[in-house]
């Protein structure tokens, strides 16, 4: 029997995963290579499924995202096409369930999912604080999809009370027929930081300066060149250098730094980022998502960190949506990776006895999605299989389990009900390389989502 009628095969594209099905009769020297054929081809298979419903450009849905304590709104403000898709082209749908919100496109005609990716917003710490219990807030907002060749619907999902998702939003998108914009007047020179290969096969991460001056575009460059040694000479993105690229972007401000409220300090920049966000001192952060995603468009990326040219300490992170950090602060180099394990890894906040603007973050009768914080509700879904016969869980805070991988209270910004799994890291304390082995794992993990 030949080969052509011994190994029968078909690839089928069905709901953003690959199915293969074979029929084995006689197994031949010649079938072996047919059989080989089938994996080699897999890849390439999964690349054309991308271009059959995507094109190598991207969909920018800017929105409205309102509301308070207790109930939320959205509403569309436009659909933008911008030139450049960093993501993936083979890893379209997300299967880790982080995020505060989550986006699906959904293929119009037959419902299957073509992609969908998780995500988190300032709107979600707005609504864990004591202002939302009495005010309504509106916050500009911004979700990027691969550009679709075909109609599609548009999902937003937002979590309830039960941290399961619920869905807020329906957009119907026709690249034939919807509105779309084009932000031909936001083109800002580019360059490169660290480079090491095709944008749809690594991490891409734009850097966007905020507080820098035409004048002081040459020290924005070296800032990101320096923090590039701050994440990149890092464990564990020290072992995969090869799978990120850094690009810059030269969008300068009118003024140098910030806004800094509590001092009334207020600057003319591009971004319009500012200190005391929520009446934190330290907590830096920006709403203008329009301009931030104007500036990060003209360079494919996967994610966005803002570098704010000023002295005093001061940050964010907010999963797959952006980083931030204040450039000359004497803890710089902690402030990028802490808050990019956020921004990027999903990675909750491990203190518990810093003042914080919200309040009752984590409910200890629901599992957190974060993956290195847990109320034990669901810890088979953590990092149980890390930790040792011998180590008790809980794990008490002793000398003998310094250097263990155990479940130690307190975490999430409360004392009591939640837990991390060492008793010291860089998502804990101020210390720079510094991240305990659970969090090192997910971010390789993280990492294996956008890169080969």
């Amino acid at each position: 029997m030949n080969a052509a009628h011994g190994l029968p095969f078909i690839v089928a594209l069905i709901s953003g995963e690959i199915a293969i099905f074979t029929t084995m009769i006689k197994l031949t020297g010649k079938m072996k290579h047919t059989i080989l054929l089938v994996f080699v081809t897999l890849p390439f298979a999964i690349f054309a499924q991308y271009g059959f419903w995507f094109k190598d450009k991207a969909l920018r849905i800017d929105y409205l995202h309102s509301g308070d304590a207790n109930k939320e709104n959205y509403e569309l403000v436009e659909f933008v096409k911008e030139k450049y898709w960093g993501g993936s082209k083979t890893i379209l749908t997300d299967h880790r369930n982080y995020g505060n919100y989550k986006i699906e496109v959904r293929d119009l005609a037959t419902g299957n999912l073509l992609y969908s990716r998780g995500y988190s917003t300032l709107f979600n710490e707005w609504q864990a604080t004591a202002e939302a219990e009495n005010i309504s807030a509106t916050f500009y907002e911004s979700a990027l999809v691969p550009y679709p060749r075909i109609p599609v619907k548009i999902f937003f999902f937002s979590r309830n009370d039960q941290l399961e998702w619920e869905r807020k939003f329906l957009l119907h998108y026709n690249p034939d027929k919807t509105s779309t914009s084009k932000h031909k007047d936001h083109n800002y020179r580019t360059f490169k930081v660290h480079k090491s290969g095709k944008p749809s096969e690594k991490l891409d991460i734009v850097m966007i300066p905020e507080g820098y001056t035409k004048k002081e575009m040459k020290k924005f460059l070296q800032d990101c060149n320096r923090f590039k040694e701050y994440l990149l000479n890092c464990p564990p993105y020290d072992q995969v250098k090869d799978k990120i690229n850094i690009w810059g972007v030269k969008a300068a401000s009118e003024e140098s730094g910030t806004d800094i409220p509590g001092k009334e300090v207020y600057k003319n920049t591009l971004l319009n980022t500012t200190f005391n966000t929520f009446g934190s001192e330290r907590y830096l952060t920006t709403a203008d998502m329009r301009t931030v995603r104007d500036v990060a468009s003209n360079k494919p990326y996967d994610q966005i960190v803002i570098l704010v040219n000023h002295t005093r300490y001061g940050g964010g992170g907010f999963y797959n949506f952006y980083t931030i950090a204040s450039s000359d602060n004497a803890r710089s180099k902690f402030l990028l990776q802490h808050e990019f394990g956020h921004g990027f890894a999903g990675l909750g906040d491990e203190y518990y006895t810093s003042d914080v603007a919200v309040e009752d973050y984590h409910p200890v009768d629901k599992e957190p999605w974060e993956p290195n914080i847990t109320t034990l509700v669901n810890f088979e879904s953590k990092w149980k299989d890390m930790v040792h016969d011998t180590v008790p869980i809980p794990t008490p805070a002793e000398e003998t389990y310094k250097n263990c991988i155990g479940v130690f209270e307190g975490g999430g910004y409360m004392e009591k009900g939640v837990y991390r799994p060492y008793m010291d890291c860089t998502m804990k304390t101020p210390k720079p390389d510094n991240f305990c082995p659970v969090c090192q794992q997910a971010i390789l993990d993280m990492i294996k989502t956008y890169s080969k």
